[in-house]
Order: C-alpha cells, then sequence, then structure tokens
C-alpha cells in the first residue's frame, strides 16, 4: 500500500473529468481502474487532521515506476493555478472547483481508440463500449487477489475483427473508422513511439492520418497520451464557454505549457454544473 496527501489531487474528480473511461467507484470511497494491462484499487480515506488521504494498492516500487507517472504527481498542479489572470474571475472559480484534477499520462493507444469512441457519445456509453471490447479481444488478468479483469485490447487484436463484428457490440458508425484505424497501427503506418517525440503540431498532424481522427479527438490524444499541455480539445461545453467568456479569443499565451490544464478545469466546471449556462 501507498499513501499519498496531495491537496491538487482528487480521485472523484478525476474519474468525472472526462479524460479517463475506466476508472469507476466501487464503493462510497474505492475506486477501481484499469489501466493499459494494470488494475489498481484506490480508496479515499481522511485523516485526524481532517485532510483527504489517497491509499494505492500497490507496491512502492509500482507506484514509483508507474502509477506516480500515470497522475502525473510530479507536477505543481497549484503552479499551473497561480498562473491564472487575477482578473480572470471564471477560471479561477473553475479552477477552485476542480483543483484535484491532473492530466493524465495515459497510454496511446487506449486513448486513441477511446476518443474515436467518444465521438457524438456519453460518458456511460463509451465506459459500457471499452468494457465489451475489452472483455471480447483484451487479454484476461487476475490481480494477487484473483479478482479478474481484462486488459485493453491491443491494435492488432481488434485488426483482425471485422467491421460486422464490432458492429454487432453497437458501435455504430465508429465500427469503420476502428478496423481501419487498428490496421494502420498494427501495420505501423502510423508509428506511435515516434509520436511521443514529436511536438504537439505534428503529432497532432500525424494523428489525422488515422481514420476516424479529426482535429478534436487529435487534440484529446494528444493531451491525456502525450500530455502535450498545449493542447486544448474544444467540444460543445469549450465552445459555450469560449462563446460567453471569451469573445476576444482565450488567452493561449499566458498559459503555454498549461493551456490544457485549464481546459480541464473549465470542462469539469461547466460539465458539473458550477458554470454559468
Amino acid at each position: 500500500m501507498v499513501t499519498i496527501e496531495n491537496d491538487c489531487f482528487s480521485i472523484s474528480q478525476i474519474c468525472e473529468s472526462g479524460q479517463c473511461f475506466r476508472l469507476d467507484p466501487v464503493s462510497e470511497n474505492i475506486y477501481e481502474l484499469i489501466a493499459a494491462d494494470r488494475y489498481l484499487e484506490i480508496e479515499i480515506q481522511r485523516g485526524e487532521d481532517g485532510r483527504e488521504k489517497t491509499v494505492f494498492s500497490c507496491t512502492q516500487e509500482e507506484y514509483s515506476r508507474f502509477w506516480k507517472i500515470y497522475f502525473d504527481l510530479d507536477a505543481s498542479y497549484s503552479d499551473y493555478i497561480k498562473q491564472i489572470d487575477g482578473k480572470d474571475d471564471y477560471l479561477k472559480a473553475a479552477a477552485e472547483f476542480g483543483r484535484g484534477i491532473r492530466i493524465l499520462r495515459q497510454d496511446i493507444w487506449e486513448m486513441i481508440l477511446t476518443f474515436i469512441l467518444s465521438q457524438q457519445n456519453n460518458i456511460p456509453r463509451i465506459k459500457k463500449l471499452i468494457r465489451v471490447l475489452s472483455e471480447k479481444y483484451g487479454e484476461e488478468r487476475k490481480t494477487p487477489e484473483g479478482k479478474k479483469y481484462f486488459a485493453f485490447p491491443t491494435a492488432r487484436s481488434l485488426a483482425a475483427a471485422s467491421e460486422e463484428e464490432l458492429r454487432s457490440l453497437k458501435l455504430g458508425y465508429r465500427s469503420r473508422y476502428i478496423c481501419k484505424t487498428a490496421k494502420q497501427v498494427a501495420e505501423e503506418e502510423i508509428n506511435l513511439t515516434e509520436l511521443s517525440e514529436m511536438s504537439y503540431k505534428d503529432a497532432r498532424e500525424e494523428l489525422m492520418k488515422l481514420s476516424g481522427v479529426g482535429g478534436k479527438v487529435a487534440d484529446c490524444i494528444c493531451l491525456f497520451a502525450l500530455h502535450q499541455m498545449d493542447a486544448f480539445p474544444v467540444d460543445t461545453h469549450i465552445r459555450q464557454v469560449l462563446d460567453v467568456h471569451y469573445a476576444d479569443g482565450f488567452p493561449f499565451d499566458r498559459y503555454k505549457g498549461c493551456a490544457g490544464v485549464m481546459q480541464q478545469y473549465i470542462f469539469y466546471y461547466d460539465l458539473k454544473g458550477g458554470g454559468e449556462k
């Protein structure tokens, strides 16, 4: 077990932030997370001083080698918040409302498939589709305690599936995109390893060569997998906020290197009803 304290880290907020779809509550204070082929149970506790603590069900070595990096726990998100313009009341309120959100460092193939599925979809349905795909095409694994779970399906395993098979799982028109994209990745038309070495602009352009990946989906992949912190995905929620609060344009120059963090604060604030409609 590994216990951490951090006033800019909230599993419940991350769970509802729209960037991770295999993180789920199993009880009031316990969450489970499957990332690629790993399983983690997370418990939220309150110390005697009233401060929230997070307990990871893993060894110190696994925490240091994987989960600490995954949750971006070396970065100071309080420093990001301090960069917010003191006159920007909306963004200050959004950051305070969602101050426990972090930009996760997720697997790139998982994010490609996830955000293709996210198009014209809602969070509960995206979660269901990922679960169905993982159970059918992912490898079965077990925790040391014997709990069964499924690894995320590889590009090769999905490349072998037909469009008709995927449609039978209720993926709809996205089935065509997934079939073609899985083949592109499995046959290395797009080298995923090389993407992590590219600039944000070049990675975005390369990702858009994949079937079903437009600008918004490419930005999500850049932000939530490649950790390109200048990526700023614009969906309906974000567009409405920009139109109302940033009619003259969002101040990207001020937030160079952390614009994606600000996007998540805005998205979560609007999604959860904290901001004005």
